[in-house]
């Protein structure tokens, strides 16, 4: 175990994001908007006394992940989505993520299970020494069992101070990575389940953006929007949403000037939403552990 590491601030926000992903269930129903849920369950995490980890994502049917909506966005939940709800909060520098999926109609409720059955299984086996192939045949294993394939261009990874996705990556099917899990280290599982081909393309919308190195556009107002997403976001990921809602004056056409300036820099990093190749749907589970002797410790409970 890392004597430097604060387990019990992460446990916090472990349970804080939990408790927001436990309320996205009553939330989440048929003509609510996107845009709605987002606010409240975003809003829930920050008056617990808690940063947003990132964005709340809500990929519904075959996006798979990194849809969140745009400031305008009147997309409705309607009877038959299926609806993957994944958030994470932030207490200083420790970063908690979970996922589940939430299906309004019957033809998805077996997808769904197989991915929490994968995960639950793919916790079981997490121990000290565990290579993480083993985890990802588990959850491929599960997900063939019930008829669906495994996303294999998606999985689960390490979680650092600071820093989301870091380390290790944990697959949902053998990839034959034999890299063995390590006392101490954080990680999150998440299956990602579909009736699809099983590979994921980068789609058209782009809300998501994380900074990753210094950088400061020459224009005044394109300046303003760079500075306060250092003294605000530094290098975690945010919503251009967050950022109309800070600078309307400026609006999205100037907001993203100042976005394409930073990413034609190299500074700037951004998060497409995720589709699934051959427009299947598809289910999430996530949970984040962390790794002990003789199995783990689950931090999203």
């Amino acid at each position: 175990m890392d004597e430097e590491y604060d387990y019990a601030k992460l446990k916090d926000a472990g349970k804080a994001a939990y408790e927001a992903l436990e309320y996205s269930r009553k939330v989440v129903k048929p003509g609510m908007t996107l845009l709605e849920i987002a606010d409240i369950l975003e809003k829930r995490i920050i008056e617990k006394g808690f940063e947003l980890a990132f964005p709340v994502n809500l990929s519904v049917n075959e996006n798979a992940a990194h849809y969140t909506p745009h400031a305008s966005d009147a997309t409705r939940v309607a009877e038959k989505d299926i609806i993957k709800v994944d958030l994470g909060a932030r207490k200083d520098e420790y970063l908690s993520d979970c996922a589940i999926t939430i299906g309004l109609g019957e033809s998805t409720s077996k997808m769904i299970e197989a991915s929490e059955e994968a995960l639950e299984n793919a916790i079981s086996l997490v121990r000290a020494g565990r290579q993480v192939n083993e985890i990802g045949r588990e959850i491929g294993k599960v997900a063939e069992k019930h008829g669906f394939r495994p996303i294999r261009n998606l999985g689960g990874h390490g979680v650092g101070r600071d820093d989301l996705h870091s380390g290790v990556f944990i697959p949902n099917f053998d990839n034959g990575d034999t890299t063995m899990l390590e006392e101490g280290e954080v990680i999150a599982i998440e299956p990602f389940i579909t009736d699809g081909e099983g590979m994921v393309r980068d789609g058209e919308l782009l809300q998501i953006f994380q900074k990753t190195m210094d950088a400061t556009p020459r224009q005044n107002d394109l300046r303003a929007v760079s500075e306060f997403i250092d003294s605000r976001y530094r290098t975690y990921p945010f919503a251009l949403r967050w950022l109309q809602k800070e600078f309307p004056r400026i609006g999205e056409f100037g907001i993203r000037r100042t976005l394409n300036e930073l990413a034609t820099r190299g500074a700037l990093e951004s998060f497409p939403v995720l589709v699934e190749r051959k427009g299947g749907m598809v289910a999430q589970s996530e949970k984040e552990v962390i790794v002990e002797k003789e199995g783990c410790y689950i931090v999203t409970r």
